[in-house]
């Protein structure tokens, strides 16, 4: 699995990481499968959220990882805060950036998941009415105290992340965004400046390319989704024209439609980050062997085509 300088820092990661969102859908044995299939092909990062699966995702994890009796020092762990949901209905219900909720998100993230320190901890999505004084209280306090090693964002624009690090010395060397073959806001504001074309609209604050220069390793969540939720595109015959054209590269290269869609992202010189939801061992299998296809300019272009986008 190649390796990418995580928001360079010297920290070094598999360019895939496995999403553990779903995790708490499964027994112990498949978890178990699930992860020791990631460990096999290298992808030794996983990302969690407290609030995924109610804190069953990240308790799940922890049984299955013991089951394997996978050492610590052979994961990287991250963990996301900063969303409430009602108990009944898990609607969410606010954003909490507060120094207590932060600190109290990562107390029960360690312990569902048996562990005396997070790799990574992002904050997940902005919250509005947050005080950045508190923020960077918390982040101090986490990172004195050896519970966190660093930090990212989650779903943030420039000038938000911009406000928090006005703030803090820690530096923000992540931020989730979602990013795919039909999901590409962020490169089609890039293609249609100064045109009065839909995709001309900003959504995104210029953070590609903020991230870039800042040297933020932007992590691609849903990567196979049009949208935050609803089916995957690929092998969908919703998307015919994308699907065609996965078909003829996968071929090409001797791997599948998932292969091509994930090395997709990973072509792009931002070397972003692919977080696969994907609880499947042999979909995880053929998402792995991204890392070693490097698509040309012209398939990458030709990709983007086939989803529907344009060129001006």
């Amino acid at each position: 699995m190649k390796q990418l300088d995580l928001g360079k820092t010297g920290f070094f990661v598999p360019e895939i990481a496995l999403g553990c969102m779903r995790m708490a859908d499964l027994s112990i044995d498949t978890a178990a499968e699930v992860l020791q299939t990631a460990m096999e092909v290298g992808v030794n990062f996983f990302d969690h959220a407290n609030i995924y699966g109610g804190g069953l995702s990240e308790e799940m994890f922890a049984k299955a990882a013991r089951k394997l009796g996978v050492a610590r020092q052979d994961m990287i762990l991250q963990t996301k805060c900063g969303i409430r949901r009602a108990d009944e209905t898990q609607h969410i219900t606010t954003y909490d950036f507060s120094k207590d909720h932060i600190i109290a998100s990562v107390e029960g993230s360690l312990k569902r998941l048996q562990t005396d320190y997070i790799d990574l901890l992002a904050l997940h999505r902005p919250d509005t009415l947050m005080e950045p004084e508190e923020v960077a209280e918390a982040l101090d306090a986490l990172y004195k105290s050896g519970k966190v090693r660093y930090f990212g964002v989650s779903n943030q624009n420039q000038e938000q992340m911009k406000l928090l690090e006005a703030y803090t010395d820690h530096k923000f060397v992540t931020n989730q965004l979602q990013f795919g073959l039909v999901h590409t806001g962020m490169v089609d504001i890039g293609f249609h400046v100064n045109m009065k074309t839909p995709q001309s609209v900003d959504h995104d604050g210029g953070i590609l390319e903020y991230s870039r220069r800042k040297g933020v390793t932007i992590q691609a969540w849903s990567p196979y989704r049009a949208e935050v939720v609803g089916p995957v595109f690929i092998d969908n015959p919703d998307y015919p024209a994308v699907n065609a054209k996965l078909a003829e590269y996968a071929e090409q290269h001797g791997v599948t439609k998932d292969t091509i869609a994930t090395a997709w992202i990973l072509r792009h010189p931002a070397k972003m980050q692919v977080i696969t939801g994907s609880m499947n061992p042999e979909r995880i299998r053929q998402i792995a062997k991204a890392a070693e296809v490097c698509l040309s300019r012209t398939e990458w272009y030709d990709l983007y085509l086939s989803a529907g986008n344009m060129l001006p």
